[in-house]
C-alpha cells in the first residue's frame, strides 16, 4: 500500500490553478457572490495563502477574465472558407456555448456590478468586442472598413451580447433558433445599411451571391422574397 504525497505546487502553477477554480465557481454563481473562502476550499489550500497569490478577490477575479475573454475572443475566429453565413452560424455556436457554459460570470460582466466595475475589467470586455470586430471585417474581407459598416458590425457584436443575456433569463428561446437568427440579423443590417449606401449594396450583392439557398443568410433572402413578393 502507498501513501499519497500532495506535490507542491509552483508559484505560477499554483496561480493558474485558482484562476481555474475560480471561472468554475463563476460559471454557477455570479463573482459577487463567491467568497475568497469558496475558493480557498475549492482549491484545498488555506485562505491566507490565496491572498499570497493574490492581494484581493477584484485582482484574482480580474485574472480569471483575463483567461475567459482570450476564450471568448478566440471563439470568433473562423477559417475564411465557405459561405459567410455558415462560417457566422459556426462562430454564434461557439460564442453560445461559452455563455451556456459561464452563465452568472458573463451576465455579472455584461450588466456590471461591484465586482466588475475596475477600468481593467472594462478594457478586457473591450478587448472581446474589438477582436469580434476584426474577425468580421476579415470575413467581408474589408480592411478599411467605411462608417456605415463599422456601424453595422459594432452594432451586431452588441446585439449579440444583449441577445445572449436575454436567452439566459430563461432560454425561451430555443439556442439553435436563436444562433441562426443572429446571422440573418447581421445579413438584414448589411440590407438596410445597403440600401443607403452604394458601397454597402455593392458588397451585399457580393456575399448574397456566395450563398446557398438552404444556408442562413440564402433562407433570410428567400422569405424577405416571398413577403415582399
Amino acid at each position: 500500500m502507498t501513501t499519497g504525497v500532495r506535490r507542491r505546487m509552483g508559484v505560477e502553477e499554483r496561480r493558474q490553478q485558482l484562476i481555474g477554480v475560480a471561472l468554475d465557481l463563476f460559471s454557477r454563481r455570479s463573482p459577487d457572490e463567491v467568497s475568497i473562502d469558496e475558493i480557498a476550499s475549492a482549491a484545498g489550500i488555506s485562505r491566507p495563502l490565496v491572498y499570497h497569490y493574490f492581494p484581493g478577490k477584484l485582482s484574482l477575479y480580474e485574472a480569471a477574465l483575463k483567461r475567459a475573454a482570450d476564450d471568448l475572443a478566440a471563439r470568433f475566429a473562423e477559417p475564411r472558407t465557405g459561405p459567410l453565413g455558415a462560417r457566422l452560424l459556426r462562430v454564434m455556436g461557439r460564442y453560445f456555448d461559452f455563455v451556456d457554459g459561464h452563465g452568472p460570470g458573463f451576465s455579472a460582466l455584461m450588466r456590471g456590478g461591484p465586482a466588475v466595475g475596475s477600468s481593467t475589467t472594462n478594457a478586457l470586455v473591450d478587448s472581446v468586442r474589438q477582436a469580434a470586430y476584426v474577425q468580421i471585417l476579415s470575413h467581408l474581407d474589408v480592411t478599411e472598413p467605411p462608417a456605415r459598416l463599422e456601424l453595422v458590425v459594432r452594432s451586431w457584436i452588441s446585439l449579440a451580447e444583449s441577445t445572449a443575456l436575454l436567452w439566459l433569463d430563461g432560454r425561451r428561446i430555443p439556442r439553435a433558433e436563436l444562433e441562426a437568427q443572429l446571422v440573418q440579423d447581421f445579413g438584414a443590417l448589411l440590407a438596410v445599411s445597403a440600401a443607403h449606401d452604394a458601397w454597402m449594396a455593392a458588397l451585399v450583392r457580393r456575399v448574397v451571391a456566395a450563398e446557398p439557398a438552404d444556408g442562413p443568410l440564402g433562407n433570410l433572402a428567400g422569405r424577405l422574397a416571398e413577403l415582399l413578393g
